[in-house]
């Protein structure tokens, strides 16, 4: 046996012992990686990297680790295509995107007492967040490297091959995103190419997922998502971490547009009255048995808007929040009555906006203080208003009044912070 068989049956032994330790020890993990066939990739992989469909591995990198980090490895690749990495960067910048997502996910690993590779990405600062919300705090100029490859896209926006690409991609056995077959990640590592590059055929790495793959093969990995914490909420060893990753992945995502458009107009509605016209309007009731019709007569909807101006909203989400309610204005007819609150309501507030004004902030509001939900709703019970709905747009990160009013509250919710009552929406 030659020393490159002997590498690669190292390799190959390697990786299959720490996925069945991972199924065995950690069954959710287990699960997803055994949605990924392993590969063994050519010199174009430095480490481990997947496109989504499969797991690509560097034999060399992998014989020199242990057991225990090659488990990391392993997990490390199928969270990011169970949570829908390659879905989701839409047109950020790959390299902080990639960055990102490592962020979001070695310190999930390591909460499971996984050991990362020497290199690995982590941060104690973006512990708990997801990588939306970690790309943001990333500076242009970080000179970090994620330790895997993320090869399901390209420099384009995320927006992978067009149409037409993936067509004759499709002549070439590259087609559409086919259901991944578990068994063949037990199966024996494949072979894939010696060195080079994409435009080296298929010793290089293999090309950008197009829009449409990304959208099937994000169905299915949902689906096996589902699956995985269903296993090992059976087995007893679903942890509480996974388990609310599970829940916050396979939510069902409600743009938060389409529910605030959806208070505004049950509170601005169109009814009908039979009340007989009245005689002040010169208008006549005809004989007794004449016929009312039904005449159609709107509601002005009144909604209060409550914005947290703490400093954890910023102007740009402001300005978008008040776009919304003004295109939301112009077809339904709201009276809008804001109030501006931190750890205390602003002395001048409120400010009303009536339904053929544009709303518009009285000022700019600086952040800073405390936060603190109270002062709005003890305004509205000392005021003894009864709005159609209130609207706080807020991260939530503040003491609730104990007691739900007797009106809807719409929380929009900037962060991870959970609210008590009312609807939640997340915002980002």
């Amino acid at each position: 046996m030659n020393t490159a068989d002997s590498l690669d049956n190292g390799a190959a032994a390697k990786l299959a012992a720490a996925r069945t330790k991972l199924i065995l020890d950690k069954p959710f993990l287990g699960a997803l990686v055994l949605r990924l066939p392993l590969v063994e990739a050519g010199n174009w992989c430095r480490t481990t990297a997947t496109d989504a469909r499969k797991l690509y591995y560097n034999p060399q990198w992998i014989k020199d680790l242990t057991t225990a980090e090659v488990q990391f490895a392993l997990a490390h690749e199928a969270l990011h295509c169970a949570l829908g990495h390659f879905a989701r960067r839409g047109h950020r910048i790959q390299r902080l995107w990639d960055l990102a997502c490592d962020f979001a996910i070695n310190p999930l690993l390591m909460d499971e007492g996984l050991k990362p590779p020497l290199g690995s990405q982590v941060l104690d600062l973006y512990r708990g967040m997801a990588a939306e919300e970690i790309y943001p705090c990333l500076d242009d100029s970080l000179d970090n490297e994620t330790l895997d490859d993320h090869v399901w896209d390209g420099d384009e926006g995320g927006q992978g091959r067009g149409e037409g690409e993936q067509d004759e991609a499709q002549g070439k056995g590259g087609g559409d995103a086919q259901e991944i077959d578990p068994v063949a990640g037990g199966a024996t590592p494949q072979k894939v190419g010696g060195s080079g590059t994409a435009a080296d055929g298929p010793a290089g790495p293999p090309p950008p997922l197009s829009g449409r793959e990304k959208e099937k093969l994000q169905q299915q990995w949902q689906r096996h998502l589902a699956a995985a914490a269903q296993r090992a909420r059976e087995a007893g060893k679903l942890s509480g971490i996974f388990a609310r990753l599970t829940d916050e992945a396979l939510a069902p995502q409600v743009s938060w547009r389409a529910a605030l458009a959806h208070y505004l107009s049950q509170a601005a509605r169109d009814d009908y009255t039979w009340l007989r016209p009245s005689r002040r309007n010169g208008e006549t009731t005809g004989s007794a048995g004449e016929v009312i019709w039904p005449s159609l007569h709107s509601h002005a909807g009144n909604v209060f808007v409550a914005l947290d101006t703490s400093g954890s909203i910023a102007d740009a989400d402001l300005a978008q929040f008040v776009g919304e309610l003004n295109a939301i204005k112009g077809t339904l007819p709201v009276r809008i009555t804001l109030f501006a609150c931190d750890a205390e309501l602003a002395p001048d507030a409120p400010w009303v906006s009536e339904p053929w004004e544009e709303f518009r902030l009285p000022r700019q509001f600086a952040g800073g203080g405390g936060t603190a939900f109270a002062p709005v709703f003890d305004w509205i019970a000392r005021n003894g208003d009864q709005p159609d709905a209130l609207v706080y747009f807020t991260d939530a990160e503040a003491g609730f009044p104990p007691v739900a009013p007797n009106y809807p509250v719409l929380w929009l919710v900037k962060g991870k912070a959970p609210v008590p009552w009312g609807r939640r929406i997340q915002l980002n």
